[in-house]
């Protein structure tokens, strides 16, 4: 059997869902090592074992892949004080597409819908895009997670986010050592949530700023592939939207002439938020959309809406059979997911009751990420 620190060579086969290259040791079993792409290989030590796998870490890339590229960010790397934002920056931006549209398609041809699938939407630019970020401080540095660890990777620069979130970070750096920033007992450290609406001298330490989305330019497209889809229907139809928080698909409904949209969250602020927009016909409802009892509430609440649309977080449309009941009056479907692995679980449901696929786009929110955004139109 195979032993920790015990070294093995192996070509790299796959990439898992958290961007980590999928590789074999010669018994059989399998391994995840971070920093490596499909086809390259490399000498491997073995650092750990969990259940039916193990994880490994590259010692000497033997055989590179051509689309290897030199990372942007002085901070990438794979080792214990670097960064793991962005773990795919050591490979050519088509690449990453690539690899994010085979992992689409290989979880929508299980359900058989691969035919629906459009090419992915690219990202326009792949640095200075994120508007929003989380950093982490003990109060004498600052820096995000490592990877695969809960170390703090201290950091100078990161050149993912936008302009003036980079100027916020350059500013709260300056202010180091700060005592303001120094952990609770028992915390590991303190959170400092950034974005182009708040300064450095106001940022709250360990209080979440409200959610949006982190790329404002494929934020755009979302919007647009929304608002052109639903240019299509009656806007007399009523609708509900689930996971509204402040507005940024509900001004998009309210902008194309719909008369009954009911918006809920789960988060107050967000909710108090988009009521304080007074967008047309729309009605702002907070409720736990995460309680067992949320869709029988919200069914009673909602009466007639034939239009879904709904944006949920990674956990994805929990419970989704019971807002399915034989009751609902959906007749189209508008479901933008950040997760793959729920979005796929969920349309499963969806298709089992009823519902056929129209159009699944995928769409590359955080570029140098595994991660994917989906948009998908349902009807039935």
């Amino acid at each position: 059997m195979p032993s920790v620190n015990e070294r093995f060579t192996a070509t790299v086969r796959d990439v898992s869902t958290d961007g980590r290259g999928i590789i074999e040791h010669p018994q059989g079993q399998v391994f995840f090592a971070a920093g490596v792409w499909p086809g390259e290989t490399g000498l491997f030590v073995i650092t750990g074992f969990r259940q039916r796998f193990g994880f490994a870490r590259l010692l000497e890339l033997l055989e590179p892949s051509a689309d290897r590229v030199v990372p942007g960010c002085p901070h990438h790397g794979i080792g214990a004080t670097d960064c793991g934002g962005c773990p795919w920056q050591f490979m050519a931006y088509p690449a990453q597409l690539t690899a994010k549209e085979q992992r689409v398609h290989t979880a929508m041809t299980r359900l058989g819908v691969v035919e629906q699938v459009a090419p992915i939407l690219a990202a326009e630019d792949i640095w200075h895009y994120r508007n929003r970020a989380q950093l982490k401080t003990d109060g004498k540095q600052i820096g995000y997670v490592a990877a695969g660890s809960n170390t703090l990777a201290p950091v100078n620069e990161c050149p993912i986010l936008t302009g003036k979130n980079r100027a916020t970070m350059q500013a709260l750096l300056a202010t180091l050592p700060n005592p303001r920033f120094k952990p609770a007992r028992k915390q590991q450290w303190t959170t400092l949530d950034i974005d182009e609406d708040v300064t450095a001298d106001a940022i709250v330490p360990d209080r979440r700023r409200p959610f949006r989305q982190g790329n404002t330019a494929q934020n755009e497209k979302m919007k647009e592939w929304l608002a052109s889809r639903i240019a299509t229907l009656d806007p007399t139809r009523p609708v509900l939207e689930l996971f509204a928080g402040s507005g940024n698909f509900t001004e998009v409904l309210a902008a194309a002439g719909f008369t009954q949209i009911l918006a809920i969250d789960s988060a107050e602020d967000g909710v108090k938020a988009l009521a304080a927009r007074r967008l047309p016909g729309v009605e702002a409802w907070l409720c736990n959309l995460f309680a067992e009892d949320a869709y029988e509430r919200v069914r009673q609440k909602n009466k007639g809406a034939s239009i879904l649309v709904l944006d949920p977080p990674r956990d994805g449309l929990k419970n989704a059979a019971h807002l399915l009941t034989r009751k609902h009056l959906f007749r189209d479907v508008f479901y933008i997911s950040c997760d793959l692995a729920t979005f796929a679980r969920d349309l499963d449901i969806f298709l089992k009751n009823g519902f056929k696929v129209v159009e699944i786009q995928p769409l590359d929110q955080f570029p140098h990420t595994p991660h994917i955004e989906l948009l998908a139109w349902l009807t039935r």
